[in-house]
């Protein structure tokens, strides 16, 4: 089963005073992979800006660098597309065991953007903390399956957590979020990362979209109002990478668009950049994913 969607993102930046020389990398376009095709799609900003370079990073992420050489009061930075989704991750467990995944990553003779060599040790986002990592070990052990580990860890996160938009940043650390047992999906995102990484499984961020209205009977998502995140983690050579969305406690599958992927929110932030201000600014998102179609596999 596939499911094409209709997706719309704006991000608006109004400011108090004109900021002038802004110079911004967007990563808004949904990527293309073994499960996932962008159909069309394209970003754009309002105004115009005076300079535009679109090409990819390291891990493949679609990027937009745009420049605005004049006073700007408000800009909207905009994608517009359609994309096909196919099936998630199967649930029969073939990972491999935590004893022997650290010799199976030892074994990779590659510094490629998918090996998982990138996604064991700390990133700009996201240190070791002692009390994430004594919370993952307290939940698995050496004969668990690399894959039943990481689900172990997303459920207690799920249950440790109340989904909560007013109580962090976009800049609060891991273990603040942690310790205060609330957040949204980039915190609880953080904290998981951060847990895996504890116990030796390699583990990345994931950026994208959720549908906003669930099939009937079904609970509506946390995050379908704004740009979601959710975890990838690196299950063994037979398995290779797995994603699983902590606040809502599942296997990612149709309900889930991808945009980008990397070691933390730092490396997929969809709007990252510098500008000359003043005064204040103020943000608004806005975020629709309308499934258009029904497909067989």
């Amino acid at each position: 089963m596939a499911i094409d969607y209709d997706i719309r993102l704006e991000i608006t930046y109004s400011y108090k005073a004109p900021a002038g020389s802004s110079r911004t990398l967007l990563r808004m376009l949904p990527l293309t992979t073994p499960d996932q095709h962008l159909i069309s799609g394209f970003v754009s900003t309002d105004p115009e800006p005076d300079f535009r370079r679109d090409g990819t990073d390291f891990f493949g992420n679609a990027t937009t660098e745009i420049a605005h050489d004049r006073p700007l009061t408000e800009i909207a930075f905009r994608f517009a597309g359609r994309v096909r989704r196919r099936g998630g991750w199967p649930e029969l467990d073939l990972s491999t065991g935590l004893a022997r995944l650290g010799d199976e990553i030892a074994a990779i003779r590659s510094v490629g953007p998918a090996v998982p060599h990138h996604f064991l040790g700390e990133s700009e986002r996201i240190r070791h903390e002692p009390a994430i990592a004594a919370f993952a070990e307290d939940l698995v052990d050496p004969g668990m399956s690399a894959l039943a580990a990481t689900r172990a860890i997303a459920t207690a996160l799920h249950a440790r957590f109340e989904f909560d938009p007013e109580a962090t940043e976009v800049t609060t650390r891991p273990i603040e979020a942690f310790e205060a047992r609330r957040g949204v999906c980039q915190d609880i995102s953080h904290v998981m990362i951060a847990a895996l990484r504890a116990v030796g499984i390699p583990a990345g961020y994931v950026s994208g979209f959720l549908r906003t209205k669930p099939p009937p009977g079904r609970p509506r998502l946390e995050g379908a109002d704004a740009m979601h995140a959710w975890v990838r983690a690196w299950c063994g050579a037979e398995t290779g990478w797995i994603e699983i969305d902590p606040t809502n406690d599942l296997l990612v599958g149709t309900d889930h668009v991808t945009v980008a992927v990397g070691r933390d929110y730092a490396d997929v932030a969809p709007v990252r950049g510098s500008l000359r201000t003043e005064g204040t600014h103020t943000t608004r998102h806005k975020v629709d994913v309308i499934p258009c179609a029904a497909r067989g596999r």
